[in-house]
C-alpha cells in the first residue's frame, strides 16, 4: 500500500508548485496594455513642477524605493561640471514616456541629449557639394539640449500600475497637484522656511532663491566690498514711508536682515536662524557688531548712530575737489 501513496504525494507536490507560480505571477504581474496606454496618455507631454535638482548632460536621476540617486557630493560634482537643468519650483514638461525592462524613463524639456527630426537626415548634392537643407543652425540655441531625465526603477520588471499609483512613485522628483511654483517649492524646504515664505519674512541664513519666493525680486541691490575685500549685496525692499527691508548676502546666503519701521524703530537680526548645511559665513556676521562704513543702510534724512566709545561723526565723502573732506565736528569737539 507504500507504493501508491508515494505517488499521491508526489502527484499533490507537482500540481501545487504550478499553482504557488501561478499566484506569484498574479501578484506581480506585468504592466498590461490598457495601463500602459493610459500611464502613456498621462504622463507624455504633461507640464510638472519640480521637488528636486535634475543636472544637466548625460546622467539623470534615478528613482527606486523612494530614494533618489545620486544625491549628495555625487549630485553636488555634477551640478558643478555640468549645471542645473532645472530646481525646486521650477515647472517642466515631459517629452518623452518610455518603458524600458525593469524602468520607466521620463525625460524632461527634450531630454540630456538632441535628437533630429527625419528631414534633417536629407542632404541634396550637386557638383560633388552636399547640403542639409533641413539641418538648420547647428550652433544655434535650440540646439543645445538642457533637459534631463529620470528612470523609475523596479525589480525584475515594470509592474501594473495606475496613474494614481504612478503620481506616488514619482512625487520625490514631480509635484502633479500645486497649483503654482511657490506652492511647489514650499513643500520642498524645511517647515521653518516654509511658514516664513508664506507669511513673505526673510530668515538669516535663507539662500537667494528663498528670499525671492519669500519677498520677490528686490527693488534696489547695491554690491559693495567690505574691509576686508569681501563682496556682499543688499537687496533693498520697499520705499518710505513704508517699511524697509535691508537683507544683506553675502555668497548665497543671506548674514542680515534690517528692517526699517515706518514710526522710525530699527530691527536687525544678524544671528543664524536656519542652518541649510552650506558654507559658514558666521565671521561676516560678526562684523556687524562693529561699526559700519559706506555704503549705509539708513534711510534719507535718519541721523547716523554713533557706536558705544565713539565721539566724532563718520566722515562724509569729499565732493568739492579738496585735498582734505570739509570737518563739521568743531561744535562736538568744543
Amino acid at each position: 500500500m507504500r507504493p501508491p501513496r508515494v505517488v499521491v504525494a508526489l502527484s499533490l507536490v507537482i500540481v501545487s508548485v504550478p499553482f504557488c507560480r501561478a499566484e506569484n505571477e498574479k501578484t506581480s504581474s506585468a504592466l498590461s496594455a490598457q495601463h500602459r496606454m493610459e500611464l502613456v496618455r498621462t504622463f507624455n507631454a504633461d507640464l510638472v513642477y519640480i521637488r528636486t535638482r535634475f543636472p544637466m548632460g548625460k546622467t539623470g536621476l534615478t528613482l527606486k524605493d523612494g530614494k533618489v540617486s545620486p544625491s549628495g557630493e555625487d549630485l553636488e560634482k555634477l551640478l558643478t561640471l555640468w549645471g542645473p537643468s532645472v530646481k525646486p519650483g521650477d515647472r517642466a514638461l515631459i517629452t518623452k514616456f518610455e518603458v524600458r525592462g525593469d524602468r520607466i524613463r521620463l525625460e524632461i524639456n527634450g531630454g540630456p541629449v538632441k535628437k533630429q527630426k527625419w528631414y534633417q537626415h536629407i542632404q541634396v548634392g550637386m557638383n560633388n557639394t552636399m547640403t542639409t537643407p533641413g539641418g538648420g543652425d547647428q550652433n544655434g540655441p535650440f540646439n543645445n539640449p538642457r533637459g534631463s531625465y529620470v528612470d523609475l526603477v523596479f525589480d525584475h520588471h515594470v509592474p501594473d500600475l495606475t496613474v494614481e499609483q504612478m503620481k506616488q512613485l514619482l512625487w520625490p522628483v514631480f509635484d502633479f497637484d500645486s497649483k503654482s511654483p511657490v506652492d511647489a517649492y514650499v513643500e520642498t524646504v524645511p517647515p521653518k522656511v516654509k511658514e516664513a515664505i508664506k507669511g513673505h519674512q526673510v530668515l538669516v541664513g535663507m539662500n537667494r532663491e528663498m528670499v525671492i519666493y519669500s519677498k520677490g525680486r528686490p527693488d534696489k541691490k547695491m554690491r559693495e566690498k567690505d574691509e576686508q575685500g569681501a563682496e556682499y549685496e543688499d537687496w533693498i525692499y520697499g520705499e518710505p514711508p513704508k517699511d524697509v527691508d535691508f537683507v544683506r548676502i553675502v555668497g548665497d546666503e543671506v548674514v542680515r536682515v534690517e528692517t526699517m519701521k515706518v514710526g522710525g524703530q530699527k530691527i536687525v537680526k544678524t544671528e543664524k536662524e536656519i542652518d541649510l548645511g552650506g558654507p559658514q559665513v558666521a565671521a561676516a556676521a560678526q562684523k556687524e557688531q562693529s561699526p559700519t562704513k559706506a555704503p549705509t543702510l539708513r534711510r534719507p534724512g535718519e541721523e547716523a548712530s554713533q557706536p558705544s566709545g565713539s565721539t566724532a561723526p563718520m566722515p562724509l565723502p569729499n565732493t568739492t575737489g579738496n585735498p582734505s573732506p570739509p570737518q563739521f565736528n568743531n561744535t562736538a569737539s568744543r
